[in-house]
């Protein structure tokens, strides 16, 4: 029973201790109320309708792109816009305070919204016809018989403008036309000027006391420092789309994103979206009700984006651009000793042969970049989309090509390395080759033969490259089989992706059973033939080509293919280059390249090398009179190849030849001849070894004539 006492009394003590509490912290929170309401409510009712609070974004400044020496070629500065708010205040703040606001403006050269009908000097309406006229003034309750000036004064009436100066009116006109035509509350603005000197941000900024829900924003824009310089490279950024949240989502991104967010839409703006967006901030902005602004506060910092380094040249790029350019105009102005040809296009790459750097990517014809960010006009953009020349695609990753003859260094090297031909072997083109047949009376032969009816004679495997002899390869190719074929072609990474750090790279195709399977159509012996000497399905982007002879050059080894030299993250460190590779080889859905290194000998590399070689130094080689007298040795191959009715034009070398640096591939649509892609190749290599050499001038004497296939 006391056990049972002694348990009610401490029961009874803790509900005494809990009603105490309670009880205090009632009272504690009625002298606080009392305080608020009673005290110093006043002051507070009195802050409380005369202040307002707004939270804004702070747009972080997107990341830079630049160049291998650090040029810039693509950031991010800050642009002023103004804009105003709907404030509590009185017809002649209001005026005055716009008044002030359009001086300022004006006095500095900046433009602001104007769509108010009449203009002053002299007083006249601008309508297209009568009928809006007279819509316009039922709209507004103006009498049908009203002239423009009366209309005018109607107006000034009507926002009771107390002015009588007509050009002031008209200013103050503007803005409240504009306001009562769109609309703006304390909550969303209304914008007067999208784009304003930083002298006019700083005035009125000093001004601010004397304006009225005027508020400047801060926005960066983007700026491409060289126009349209490696416009397929870096790509454009524009307004987000619903395919773009969407892929954003796919990829778990983890920004949040909103409807007026730009994104990279193209190029590396798009690959490197996730470093080069960065992290926005925020701030408040407390302002009277009467729309005076009287103080900011940053409650988030902005992080500005990562900068990526490319591994291209700015001046070497530059070269490569407008060689490509003046080369194309000079076939479509029969420049070559011919009459004009319609040359459509082109795209040229330069590359490293030791690292697979890419040092220039160009495509013709290009676009300004800048020019979608703000949004491109309709005009502007059903010019790009409906050139039949495509200048929105990049010809150097996207567009795939029959390579012509310039595949037939693989078929050599294919041919030696399987033991179906050696070094000193001649094969003699005698004209027809007889070997195969193409389902027609007639069998093919070398374009030598269908040229001069007669054949190459007996040549050895350098020779063959030299004189581009179809009849070697048809032969070599008869005896190795496609699989050879194949095998060779996929070492140097033909009809496979290079792994290049931008969307959109065409895969190509690689001739083979399988893929004449895939079109439903049988393999032959013809196939083989022709695929031999780069036709057929062969298909591939000039940079997968690049590649191709890089590795021609640097002795048959493999290498990685990179457009990006580093990632510097804004607060100083720099992306790792496995997380550069994890991140691209998940966005791009590239996969390791896992192949055996073939070990190709030095003996069948020296062999095709000295066929490159004798292309532009050995007398009657395809490209001789483009090289002759050329400063620098260069290893060289032409190829001309049929697609339907055009013939591609192709020009693939490396220099110099005794310690290979770099190669260069060009490629130029419905060129005819493949040694008219030459000169640009001279161009690139002089910029790249920095000679000083008087102009080559080439030999025009020379017979252009050339077959198809060459």
């Amino acid at each position: 029973m006391s056990r049972l006492k002694s348990e009610l009394e401490k029961s009874n003590f803790r509900y005494n201790v809990i009603t105490t509490i309670v009880y205090l912290v009632g009272i504690i929170i009625l002298i606080q109320l009392f305080n608020l309401q009673i005290v110093n409510g006043s002051e507070y009712r009195e802050v409380s309708n005369t202040k307002l609070t707004r939270k804004a974004t702070i747009e972080a400044a997107r990341g830079s792109i630049l160049d291998r020496s650090g040029n810039v070629l693509v950031s991010t500065e800050m642009e002023f816009s103004l804009e105003m708010y709907k404030s509590k205040t009185d017809d002649d703040r209001l005026n005055s305070s716009i008044l002030l606001m359009t001086n300022i403006l004006e006095n500095n050269g900046n433009s602001y919204i104007d769509n108010f009908p009449i203009s002053i000097e002299p007083f006249e309406y601008h309508f297209g016809s009568e009928e809006e006229l007279m819509a316009w003034k039922t709209k507004y309750k103006i009498p049908e018989t009203a002239s423009a000036e009366e209309a005018f004064y109607l107006f000034r009436d009507k926002y009771n403008i107390k002015n009588d100066n007509p050009k002031e009116i008209r200013q103050i006109l503007a803005i409240r036309y504009a306001i009562t035509t769109i609309g703006y509350s304390t909550t969303r603005s209304i914008e007067i000027s999208d784009n304003i000197s930083r002298q006019s941000a700083v005035q009125l900024q000093e001004n601010s006391q004397n304006l009225t829900g005027v508020n400047i924003v801060v926005e960066p824009t983007r700026v491409y420092h060289q126009g349209s310089l490696a416009s397929h490279i870096l790509g454009y950024v524009s307004r987000i789309s619903q395919r773009n949240l969407e892929e954003f989502e796919k990829n778990g991104d983890e920004h949040e994103y909103e409807t007026n967010d730009k994104v990279g839409q193209t190029g590396i703006e798009k690959t490197f979206e996730e470093y080069l967006r960065g992290e926005d901030g925020e701030k408040q902005i407390d302002m009277s009700v009467d729309g005076t602004v009287t103080g900011e506060y940053t409650s988030k910092e902005a992080i500005g984006g990562a900068d990526i380094v490319l591994t291209i040249d700015a001046n070497l790029q530059g070269v490569t651009e407008r060689a490509l350019a003046a080369n194309i105009q000079k076939i479509r102005d029969g420049g070559f000793n011919r009459e004009p040809h319609e040359a459509e296009g082109g795209a040229a790459v330069v590359m490293n042969v030791n690292t697979g750097e890419v040092l220039a990517m160009a495509s013709n014809p290009d676009y300004e970049p800048a020019l979608f960010y703000n949004g491109i006009s309709n005009e502007k953009y059903s010019e790009y989309r409906d050139n039949p020349y495509h200048p929105l695609s990049s010809k150097a990753l996207q567009g795939a090509y029959p390579p012509g003859s310039t595949f037939k260094m693989v078929t050599a090297i294919a041919a030696l390395e399987t033991g179906n031909t050696n070094t000193t072997e001649r094969i003699n083109d005698n004209g027809p080759f007889y070997g195969i047949t193409t389902g027609t009376t007639k069998p093919p032969a070398c374009w030598y033969y269908n040229d001069y009816g007669r054949g190459h004679g007996p040549l050895n495997v350098s020779q063959a490259i030299q004189k581009s002899c179809n009849y070697f390869f048809f032969t070599v190719s008869t005896r190795m089989g496609v699989d050879n074929l194949v095998k060779y072609g996929q070492y140097f990474g033909l009809g496979s992706k290079t792994g290049i750090e931008i969307t959109g790279e065409n895969r190509g195709v690689l001739a083979s059973r399988e893929v004449a399977q895939e079109k439903n159509e049988p393999w032959s012996a013809a196939q083989l033939a022709y695929a031999s000497i780069g036709q057929g399905y062969n298909n591939f982007t000039p940079l997968q080509i690049a590649k191709y002879i890089s590795m021609l050059a640097n002795g048959g080894h493999k290498l990685d293919v990179s457009i990006i030299k580093s990632v510097n993250q804004s607060n100083g460190t720099q992306v790792s280059r496995s997380e550069i590779d994890e991140f691209v080889n998940k966005k791009l859905g590239l996969e390791q390249d896992t192949s055996e290194d073939l070990q190709i000998s030095e003996t069948t590399m020296h062999a095709v090398l000295e066929g490159m070689r004798s292309v532009t130094e050995g007398e009657g080689g395809t490209a001789y009179s483009s090289f002759v007298d050329f400063p620098i040795s260069v290893g060289g191959k032409t190829g001309s190849a049929e697609a339907g009715k055009k013939t591609h034009g192709w020009f693939v070398g490396f220099a110099p030849y005794e310690n290979p640096e770099i190669a260069v591939v060009v490629m130029i649509e419905n060129a005819f001849h493949g040694y008219y892609a030459a000169d640009v190749v001279k161009e690139v290599v002089i910029e790249y070894f920095g000679m000083n050499v008087q102009q080559v001038t080439e030999d025009m004497s020379a017979s252009s004539e050339m077959e198809m296939f060459r």
